[in-house]
């Protein structure tokens, strides 16, 4: 099919293949754009070979593109939607249109596009530009589970400007009756599934899923309104079970802890009216709360084994009294008392000839005191005024973290947690494989099942220390480095300042932030 013939050259087409001979050389190739205008459906292969051809006369046909349907249908590689192309001049477009709607209709059809196709003018497409035809209908992800807990009230120390004993006047047990509300778990949603326009459906991406931590022991889920409720099973205190929500049991004591009730080991969480008098002991699992203003004299151990430790009053140790925590320790003085705590140590107004040791220990840092006895923290200690006018002497020390030494025991405890995790499902698996027989199980199958389900309990909250562990060791990595020794207003000479292997006797009054620089200690 001859498309063009004049005096320089002659343009055919065979086979979809578009060919030129050249009669005479010299044909500007400017003026061959107005060729191509006229022609929307010739696609030349590229100008250097058109450039060619009109530059040297030849005897037989060269190849210099190819000559394209006239609508053209293109999918987007994801399938979401699709596009036509019209190569005829807008004159033919203009006198053509029902003509072209039907072709494009064709087109469509041909090319299996089926879902999702536009409205669409003729009269509004341009020649050879790409004119949008159908659009897919996209997925809807999933939404993510949502989990909410009920919050445990936030245990942080303030001091009003006079000083006066509302310190501590928060509330430190959170008491729970059987039945109440302790978190809940909307579950994770499928999603809405899309089509494509070829009419395929596109799966939705599902929401994930999170596990609702909570202690079995204390706790159980129910579902309701198309929630996971999470319930207490019993009467107690607001807890953290080994980093899950839970309740555990409370021990009210109305008065003192002395000759009338001995002395006291509890599994649970105690919470005391009065005070421990001289030379008795409290032990608990959970938190310990001690309301008496006039705090406590002499008592011989005060020890919460998971928990915190809470004592309105001061501490008048009497260079015999214990204090510890599992978690923090809040009270607001200490006089000759030793002190120990995992987390933190929060002092009011002043620690006097005490022992203290902890991850963090904050004493007051406007009016609180560290005067005399040692302080012994991994990370911060904070103070207003360390030491005092007769140069008694003070230590304030952070202890050096053994990176290497943390390093091997977080590698070995995430062993010990991969091992646990398989084994959690491998129980898992056995639980799934066998609970649509569970109505069919003889009494021996079912205690079986039982204990499965009792090992699989017990491990997942193993799993759950040990992550809460390595988690700890991570924490005290990020810190190397940053360890300091905040005094704001008064180092007095006495305090003896030590950050790892670096120390310092102060001979003068200071202040300030004392830290590693460089390798060396900044006083």
């Amino acid at each position: 099919m001859i498309l063009v013939r004049n005096e320089n050259f002659e343009i055919s087409e065979e086979n979809g293949k578009v060919f030129m001979l050249t009669f005479s050389a010299g044909f500007p190739l400017k003026e061959f754009d107005s060729i191509l205008r006229s022609h929307p459906r010739l696609k030349l292969s590229n100008f250097s070979i058109l450039k060619n051809v009109l530059s040297t006369q030849n005897t037989s046909p060269v190849e210099i593109g190819r000559w394209l349907p006239n609508i053209e249908a293109e999918i987007a590689r994801d399938k979401m939607s699709a596009s036509i192309f019209i190569y005829e001049t807008n004159e033919y477009m203009a006198n053509h249109k029902e003509k072209l709607t039907q072709q494009v209709q064709e087109t469509l059809a041909e090319n299996e596009i089926v879902h999702g196709i536009l409205d669409f003018d003729i009269s509004k497409a341009e020649p050879g530009k790409a004119f949008l035809i159908a659009q897919g209908q996209p997925p809807i992800a999933g939404t993510d589970a949502q989990i909410t807990y009920l919050p445990k009230p936030e245990r942080k120390p303030v001091i009003r400007d006079d000083g006066k004993a509302d310190y501590f006047d928060m509330n430190f047990i959170s008491e729970i009756s059987e039945g109440s509300w302790l978190g809940e778990k909307i579950p994770a949603t499928l999603g809405k599934p899309g089509k494509n326009v070829l009419g395929e459906v596109v799966a939705a991406a599902p929401g994930r899923d999170f596990p609702i931590r909570y202690d079995t022991k204390s706790a159980y889920e129910v579902e309701e309104d198309g929630k996971i409720v999470i319930r207490s099973k019993i009467a107690g205190v607001l807890d953290d079970v080994k980093g899950m929500i839970g309740v555990n049991r409370h021990l009210p004591i109305n008065g003192d802890v002395g000759v009338e009730t001995g002395n006291l080991e509890f599994n649970g969480s105690l919470s005391i009216k009065g005070t421990v008098t001289n030379g008795y002991t409290v032990i608990a699992t959970g938190d310990i709360s001690i309301d008496g203003a006039e705090g406590v004299s002499g008592a011989k151990l005060i020890k919460s084994i998971e928990g915190d430790v809470y004592i309105r009053g001061g501490i008048f140790g009497l260079g015999s009294t214990v204090v510890e925590a599992g978690g923090n320790i809040f009270v607001k003085h200490v006089n000759e008392a030793n002190l120990f705590a995992a987390d933190s140590i929060h002092i009011g107004f002043y620690a006097l000839g005490s022992q203290l040791s902890a991850h963090s220990i904050f004493v007051d840092e406007r009016k609180g005191k560290i005067i005399g006895g040692r302080a012994v923290a991994k990370n911060t200690i904070v103070t207003a005024i360390s030491g005092n006018r007769l140069e008694r002497r003070t230590d304030l020390i952070i202890e050096s973290v053994n990176k290497q030494e943390n390093n091997s025991m977080m590698q070995e405890k995430a062993v010990q947690l991969k091992e646990l995790q398989s084994e959690i499902a491998a129980h898992e698996s056995k639980m799934k494989s066998l609970l649509p027989f569970l109505n069919q199980m003889s009494k021996e199958q079912t205690a079986s099942f039982e204990e499965t389900k009792q090992a699989l309990t017990k491990l997942k909250a193993e799993a759950v220390t040990l992550d809460r562990e390595i988690k700890l060791i991570m924490d005290e990595m990020r810190h190397i480095g940053k360890e300091e020794i905040i005094v704001t207003k008064e180092a007095h000479p006495g305090t003896y300042i030590q950050i790892g292997k670096k120390s310092s006797l102060l001979s003068k009054m200071t202040n300030g932030k004392f830290l590693l620089e460089f390798g060396e200690l900044n006083v």
